[in-house]
């Protein structure tokens, strides 16, 4: 304690960033402060002895308790500090701070107005022209929306159609007005996009459209078709909240609230787009030792408005203020280069809104509490502090070496997200190389896409001892659970079909019973893991085969290759072509190398 009693007294009084650290180096707690001398001395008091300050919460209380070493460093100024906090906090996980992950989840829609024929696009960034409107966020039905519009307007449909100035596929089925070939004005084309334009917000009239599709279809006994338009339509109203506020208004806003229970919480935002409620998210979190609420809304406006993300709401409506409230506004500004309002709403229609958004957020919570068993269970199962919330899983797939192959998946509110698995290309020759080379990849993005609370690994004690190895050498907090098959004779061991899998975390076995719901747990796991990166591999594997099988071919190279991919899109696609369809992509002469 005395050299943390020394590093205390010769803080310096400027702004900075302060790391709390417990006897075994473990990362308890990163702050930011606009004085570091004054801010770090106010959590202890210091006679007779170096102790927690009795006018802490609880949680506080416990961390300084746990405290025996500080790191600081020193910034320029308090917006640096914020800054500098937010990334070491995703970066690393910190016992005792809220992580919220950054929002990767909302797509917008976009078109370019610069360009002659512009087409609809979809993006998580700021684009870098001049003349671009977004439409957005979508919470998991923007591709459903961005498919709809092409199903239905004879829009340009790729970005290669305009430089082939030729008629194609797409003109022949009535999907394209075949601009390529001036078959249609600009100010005609710009007609339909306008038109197209005014539905991307308005979900339920593009519903309503694609069901006359739909019934087209089914009339015409084209059943197959029919489906998709189904499927389509569930999908543009996925996330559509049903709501009874009516805004009088045409406004752009968004809303945030957060409700907690116990140890956990949830995040809901809400967007009004136009004064209609087009999508909501939610991100659940969870707490140690106490739930710091102000804590909760500065680790959310950070992580729910990243850098390059477009923002086209005016005013961010919330629940009640927080103590950082100024200093986000702030941030945001210096961000986005414009002013933003955050806003409390007392009555009215705004607080309707609010109150949709927290009743949301408990239902959320409430739903939670009835998966959270088998977590339970692992907590007990390893002694652990806190339960596993988010799993990242890894595995790697490879044939005789040939295109290695890495894959993550992700597990979180007893559900695969889908949207966050992760292939990797692999270039080590062996299973050990190549799950090191996996696992660095991923921890090296840790800055851009936080950590799990658990790496799970396809493999033994040595593999488990390697991504321990690689997380303590980044310094974050995640724990490594890995599984493997009971090896009995050098063949694995198996009983009844069902092999008997063994889990390793800490340096130790655990033989569980082939009936434990813990065990099951973990064998999903790796196996849909196990699924994605043979999936992967075969992929991989055949798209080199049949590039070898094409570059085979006499008069065949890699610029003529790269044309036929950029007209056909897959080698599948090229293999599948006719000649009249590779001659009109190439020449005759190819053609009849591809198709004698």
């Amino acid at each position: 304690m005395e050299k943390l009693l020394e590093t205390i007294k010769n803080l310096p009084a400027s702004p900075g960033v302060y790391q709390y650290f417990d006897q075994n180096g473990k990362l308890l707690y990163v702050g930011k402060a606009k004085n570091l001398k004054n801010r770090v001395k106010s959590y202890f008091v210091f006679s007779p002895i170096l102790a927690p300050d009795p006018r802490l919460s609880a949680r506080v209380t416990k961390m300084i308790s746990e405290t025996r070493s500080l790191e600081y460093i020193v910034v320029e100024s308090e917006a640096d500090a914020l800054i500098l906090e937010n990334s070491l906090i995703k970066q690393l996980k910190p016992k005792y701070n809220i992580l919220l992950r950054d929002d990767k989840t909302y797509p917008y829609i976009y078109i370019n107005f610069t360009e002659e024929f512009p087409r609809f696009e979809i993006t998580r960034k700021v684009i870098s022209e001049k003349n671009i409107k977004y439409f957005g966020p979508f919470a998991g039905s923007a591709r459903d929306i961005f498919n709809a519009l092409y199903s239905l307007f004879p829009l340009v449909q790729k970005r290669g159609c305009l430089r082939e100035k030729r008629v194609c596929l797409f003109y022949q089925i009535k999907k394209c007005s075949a601009p390529c070939q001036g078959l249609i004005k600009r100010d005609e084309y710009m007609t339909i996009v306008n038109e197209a334009a005014k539905l991307i917000n308005h979900k339920e009239k593009l519903a309503k459209m694609l069901t006359e599709k739909m019934a087209f279809f089914a009339e015409n006994e084209l059943y197959e078709e029919a489906a998709k338009v189904r499927d389509q339509i569930q999908g543009v109203l996925a996330s559509a909240v049903q709501s009874s506020v009516d805004l009088a208004r045409s406004e752009n806003f968004d809303i945030l609230a957060i409700a907690d229970f116990e140890n956990n919480a949830v995040a809901t935002r809400m967007f009004i787009r136009e004064g209609k409620v087009i999508s909501s998210g939610n991100q659940s979190f969870k707490f140690t030792e106490g739930y710091d609420e102000d804590e909760a809304y500065e680790r959310a406006f950070l992580s729910f408005y990243p850098k390059d993300m477009p923002i086209t709401a005016t005013a961010i409506y919330i629940p009640k203020t927080f103590a950082e409230i100024d200093a986000i506004k702030n941030w945001l500004k210096d961000r986005y280069n414009r002013d933003f309002e955050i806003i409390i709403p007392k009555i009215g229609v705004k607080k309707a809104i609010v109150e949709l958004a927290i009743k949301n957020a408990n239902e959320v919570l409430r739903n939670q509490d009835k998966e959270s068993e088998i977590f339970t269970a692992i907590k007990s199962l390893f002694n652990l502090e806190n339960e596993f919330k988010r799993f990242e899983v890894f595995d790697n797939s490879h044939f005789m070496q040939d295109s290695p192959v890495g894959a993550m998946i992700v597990y979180e509110n007893d559900r695969f997200i889908k949207d966050d698995y992760k292939r990797y290309n692999l270039t080590a020759k062996n299973e050990y190389d190549q799950m090191k080379e996996l696992l660095i990849r991923r921890v090296e993005k840790f800055g851009e896409n936080s950590p799990p609370d658990c790496f799970v690994i396809d493999g033994g004690e040595t593999l488990r001892k390697l991504a321990d190895d690689i997380i303590k050498s980044v310094g974050a907090n995640v724990e490594i659970v890995a599984i493997s098959k009971e090896k009995l004779d050098a063949k694995a061991h198996r009983a009844k079909g069902a092999a008997r899998d063994i889990l390793h975390f800490a340096g130790e076995p655990y033989k569980l019973e082939t009936n434990d719901k813990r065990l099951q747990f973990f064998q999903k796991l790796r196996d849909e893991a196990h699924r994605f990166a043979i999936e992967f591999h075969r992929k991989q594997k055949l798209k080199s085969d049949k590039k070898l099988d094409i570059l085979r071919v006499k008069g065949i190279g890699e610029a003529t290759l790269k044309r036929l991919l950029d007209v056909f899109g897959s080698f599948e696609n090229i293999n599948n072509a006719d000649f009249d369809e590779i001659a009109t992509a190439t020449n005759q002469k190819i053609a009849k190398l591809l198709k004698p």
